[in-house]
């Protein structure tokens, strides 16, 4: 089962407002090519892909903010570049990306430009919604596994911090995967330590029923000041979904147009666990899971977003961490949904 660990690279979060914030995103993401061991025609793809995604940005919405975040897919290396905004949407998306159309007075070519610049593109937008893009970019040299189930997700720290105190990790082989989401309690690099710790843990021997993971997470965190977590293991050869939580990690599942929400127990991980139980629910291909920690507010809801839960996890990810964030508190999103099930 290969392992992708939140530890690997942290997502950073770049701010667009002005002109000079764009060269600031473009060399962030330069930095990031380089820890990556990308070429120089790979890296001067990601410039470009920033440049233009902040640069509409400052056109059409005046102010919005760029992710980035490193990815790893057996001896792949890439880089997701998510820009969200809040302005005024796209009336018709089809005719956005046709290269010559604009509407603020470019050539019109910058979301053309980015759609062909990306190995994976995807993008929400609606009229009073704002726009969402997610470009991945990948190294040419280096075979990516594809993953039976697609994921996306938002880690960020609470302003003021330089790490978050949230973590996540997922384990994926071609059947199902294992995710464990966890929040630290409090913030900055104690808080940090704990919910690592959860992820390394659990993801050492991801094939466990998730009710064991989290009984050896609570006894690896003991030393920590702890975690509230919630993991979860899909298993598309049965068709099933098995969840367990401790704390205030929400989990809500979403098929056949229906919502449901996942039940955790109160306690904290690596102290007062008191009870661990597992839940099951069938997985559908047309299933989707967002885990949030509580620096999400709870109001959200998709039906709000026409398309959106249609969308890749990444956009639906980044658009609730941008319209629902409480901005007080470290914030995960982590989104997943069967690839049998999406259609590009």
């Amino acid at each position: 089962m290969e392992t992708i660990l939140a530890a690997q690279g942290r997502q950073t979060c770049h701010p667009v407002a002005d002109t000079s914030q764009i060269g600031a995103a473009r060399r962030a993401a330069a930095d990031l090519c380089v820890r990556l061991g990308f070429g120089e025609t790979e890296a001067g793809k990601v410039a470009i892909a920033v440049s233009e995604a902040a640069t509409n940005i400052l056109k059409h919405a005046q102010h919005g903010e760029i992710l980035l975040r490193p990815l790893h897919s057996g001896a792949a290396r890439g880089i997701e570049i998510i820009a969200l905004d809040r302005g005024p949407g796209i009336t018709s998306l089809p005719a956005s990306m046709a290269d010559g159309t604009s509407t603020a007075g470019s050539y019109g070519v910058g979301m053309g430009a980015m759609r062909r610049l990306a190995c994976e593109f995807d993008i929400y937008s609606a009229p009073g919604k704002g726009t969402a893009v997610m470009m991945a970019l990948w190294q040419r040299s280096s075979e990516r596994l594809l993953d039976a189930l697609l994921h996306g997700a938002v880690c960020l720290p609470m302003r003021g911090e330089d790490i978050p105190g949230d973590s996540w990790a997922l384990a994926v082989d071609a059947t199902g995967a294992t995710v464990l989401v966890a929040d630290g309690l409090g913030h900055g690099p104690l808080a940090a330590e704990a919910s690592e710790l959860a992820c390394v843990v659990t993801m050492a021997k991801p094939e466990q029923t998730v009710a064991v993971l989290l009984e050896d997470a609570h006894a690896a965190l003991r030393a920590t000041r702890g975690a509230a977590a919630a993991a979860v293991r899909i298993d598309m050869l049965r068709d099933e979904l098995r969840f367990a939580g401790i704390g205030n990690i929400s989990a809500h599942l979403f098929a056949g147009g229906e919502r449901r929400q996942l039940v955790s127990h109160n306690g904290i991980v690596g102290s007062n666990m008191r009870k661990v139980q597992e839940f099951p629910s069938t997985w559908a291909r047309d299933g989707l899971l967002v885990l949030h920690s509580d620096g999400l507010t709870a109001r959200w809801d998709l039906n709000d977003y026409y398309g959106l839960a249609a969308c890749h996890p990444a956009v639906v990810a980044a658009v609730l961490y941008r319209d629902f964030t409480r901005g007080r508190d470290d914030v995960t999103v982590l989104v997943l949904r069967d690839r049998r099930g999406w259609i590009q």
